[in-house]
């Protein structure tokens, strides 16, 4: 992502399911909570059939068409819906429910999402979705925007709303390209694939992420995925925002889908005992490796600091990372953490860098983590690693 000067920031998004007591529905005479209940749940199955085996005709006879023509191309394996609660809405019934899908070949878990669903009666007495929509505050999914095109690269898919195939395949090579390249660093043992989600604009990441478009205004891309990686979550999704992507050079575009893409490899060894100036700074690190790119390119606000006498006394804390009014000090912190990355490369070897990560992470809690890694892996203590990273900032950005 971009903010400032270059930052960019992956985050972890999860979903949470309110299971509420079921209640009556229909009009006149109304059926019992369990039989409409049950009702909605047949419509639903027949549905979810419909979606899995491509058959249009049989979805629109469980409701209205236009969903499936936003959602078909896209490779499911898995589509079911659970209905959690029925409720009474004049005529018709909203139904919560929580839908689970799984891309092929891609997610090792159903992604899980609540739903409601608004259901009216037929004239011979069935019941017919009219409307499939997020539940609550839940996020939308990508087919909520519009029609999913889809580009299947060599070590990605891309999938996109209001995007030509054109720009699509672009994404595709930069995916192609950064999946390689963090395996030769970080290793072999991650899904080696990547899912990319392009909506039409800011707006439509925001709304994919529930939250307001001014948390990320500027920033270039995010990752969703799970801390630890228990196996029990699907793959992790780079979501794009394509306003803030258009703006970035070439070698900018490369270097934001190389540093999300270790985002997805590192998930299951970045845990809440990692720092994000180390999850930031290694992702940042392999971004930038083979670039060119001198400290002062990379790290301009970070340099101005330390030319101007205010070499930063300690390493960015997790704070330093949230988004505010001063993108400076955003940028500082991401820079700050990628140079301590280089540091350790540099100084230990690339190999002890990507030790101390995975040491970091499998501590059990976040207190002595890095401390107790630092010991371990690079033979060093927090105070004495400061002071050289402290050192390291003045002699790469200095005049």
């Amino acid at each position: 992502m971009a903010g400032g000067g270059r930052a960019w920031r992956s985050g972890a998004v999860g979903l949470c399911l309110l299971l509420v007591p079921l209640t009556g529905c229909g009009g006149g005479q109304p059926p019992s909570a369990g039989t409409a209940t049950a009702e909605v749940q047949r419509v639903l199955d027949r549905r979810a059939a419909a979606v899995l085996g491509h058959d249009e005709q049989s979805y629109g006879e469980t409701g209205t068409r236009g969903p499936y023509a936003d959602l078909r191309a896209v490779p499911f394996a898995q589509w079911s819906y659970r209905v959690t609660a029925v409720h009474r809405d004049g005529a018709g019934v909203t139904a919560d429910a929580q839908l689970r899908y799984r891309i092929r070949g891609y997610d090792k878990a159903p992604v899980t999402t609540d739903r409601t669903l608004s259901l009216d009666r037929t004239a011979d007495g069935r019941w017919y979705v009219t409307r499939d929509r997020p539940a609550g505050r839940t996020g939308q999914q990508l087919w909520d925007q519009g029609t999913v095109r889809t580009v299947q690269g060599a070590h990605s898919l891309v999938l996109g709303v209001g995007q030509s195939r054109t720009v699509l395949r672009g994404y595709a090579r930069l995916a192609d390209t950064a999946v390689p390249e963090v395996t030769k660093v970080w290793g072999t043992d991650w899904s080696r694939r990547v899912v990319l989600l392009v909506p039409g604009s800011l707006t439509g990441m925001a709304a994919l992420l529930g939250a307001p478009a001014s948390n990320y205004r500027g920033i270039a891309a995010v990752t969703t995925g799970e801390a630890g990686g228990s196996g029990q979550a699907p793959a992790d999704r780079v979501i794009l925002n394509p306003e803030a992507y258009a703006v970035l050079a070439p070698v900018g575009k490369q270097v934001v889908l190389t540093h999300e893409t270790t985002h997805v490899a590192t998930r299951a060894h970045t845990t809440s005992a990692t720092p994000l100036w180390l999850s930031e700074g290694y992702a940042d690190w392999i971004g930038y490796l083979g670039t060119g790119r001198t400290p002062t390119e990379a790290a301009p606000e970070l340099a101005r600091a330390v030319q101007s006498g205010q070499v930063p006394a300690d390493l960015p804390a997790d704070r330093d990372f949230g988004f505010t009014d001063d993108p400076t000090k955003l940028a500082e912190a991401y820079e700050g953490g990628w140079l301590a990355c280089r540091m350790i490369a540099a100084h230990w070897g690339e190999a002890r860098l990507g030790a101390f990560y995975r040491a970091v992470g499998a501590h059990k809690e976040r207190k002595g983590a890095v401390e107790d890694a630092l010991t371990t892996e690079l033979g060093t203590t927090l105070t004495d690693f400061t002071a050289r990273w402290h050192d390291y900032l003045t002699a790469q950005l200095g005049d």
